[in-house]
């Protein structure tokens, strides 16, 4: 490993938070890493980290250095990102980010296709529902619910997602199919839940328009979406799911759309983003093959529910 290399691992350490952390980003033992951050204040002669047995912490050298880390870093980006623009074919490897369900779902379907046309091209696909820093961990491109916040980041729209309520039909026999508001919120319901995250209200729009919420009754909270789904056709619950979710229980018979003259507001939409406003070909040529697969205008996950387009006060 050379000087660069030393440096982006610093980089890596400070901005993961410890050695630990860091080493399993690179799937490597935390002893290399200790042992790289030791040869780079050697080389340097200076030392760059104050260390103890719970917390690292950058000296006044070290943080000079990470400074430089960061422009090294961006240096390289902006290097290879050019450099691909020269290329017949693109090549290298293609550092992807994905939540798990839509990156088993379509993400991977993608990759297969574009290794089919593109065979200089290595993919590494991160499957994992956090928000990733895209850039201190070195990934290409992310998928997500919900326009970035980050400012540093470029996002493109891949397709919507809307919500809907399904219940199975075993039980609607038993507890009958609700007719308002108020007797939806009286049924068992599966949420979604995670830590610092519950989805047990639900945006929708009365009457007149106002903004209004359903709460809903927890029976089960579940971190997986595809559970919600499954925790809907056991016939115990209903749920509030995304159209994205949904295979074939609606085409079959298993599940059921219901309230869906309620006007619900839209959930969120899924975005590429990309940390260069100008990205690389091989970015761009993912993105356009995964859209190719998704459908451009209307999402193919849409088409698994008839007469979607008129319920719930979609339009379109």
């Amino acid at each position: 490993m050379d000087l660069s290399s030393r440096l982006l691992l610093l980089l890596e350490v400070v901005e993961s938070g410890s050695f630990t952390k860091a080493a399993d980003l690179r799937n490597v033992d935390r002893s290399v890493i200790s042992k790289q951050i030791g040869k780079l204040e050697d080389e340097l002669d200076v030392r760059l980290l104050n260390r103890t047995t719970r917390s690292l912490s950058l000296t006044t050298a070290g943080a000079e250095m990470v400074k430089q880390a960061v422009s090294l870093r961006e240096m390289l980006s902006e290097t290879s990102r050019i450099a691909q623009h020269y290329h017949s074919e693109p090549r290298g490897t293609l550092r992807i980010s994905s939540s798990t369900f839509f990156g088993r779902q379509y993400v991977q379907k993608a990759v297969e296709v574009f290794q089919r046309k593109y065979h200089q091209i290595h993919v590494e696909l991160r499957l994992e529902d956090r928000v990733v820093d895209m850039v201190s961990e070195g990934f290409d491109i992310g998928f997500r619910i919900g326009e970035p916040k980050e400012s540093s980041l470029v996002a493109r729209k891949i397709a919507r997602n809307r919500l809907l309520i399904v219940a199975s039909p075993d039980f609607l026999k038993r507890h009958k199919e609700p007719l308002t508001i108020e007797a939806l919120e009286q049924l068992p319901t599966a949420v979604y839940s995670a830590p610092g995250i519950l989805l047990d209200k639900i945006k929708y729009f009365d009457a007149e328009g106002e903004a209004a919420h359903i709460q809903l009754d927890i029976a089960y909270r579940v971190n997986d979406v595809e559970m919600m789904v499954m925790a809907a056709l056991s016939g115990n619950m209903l749920a509030v799911v995304t159209a994205q979710t949904i295979e074939n229980e609606v085409l079959e018979g298993k599940l059921v759309p219901i309230m869906t003259d309620v006007n619900l507001a839209d959930f969120g939409t899924f975005y590429a983003v990309y940390p260069h406003r100008e990205p690389a070909i091989k970015t761009t040529l993912f993105i356009e093959t995964l859209r190719e697969i998704i459908g451009a205008d209307i999402p193919v996950w849409e088409s698994r529910i008839p007469g979607f387009d008129n319920m719930y006060g979609y339009k379109g």
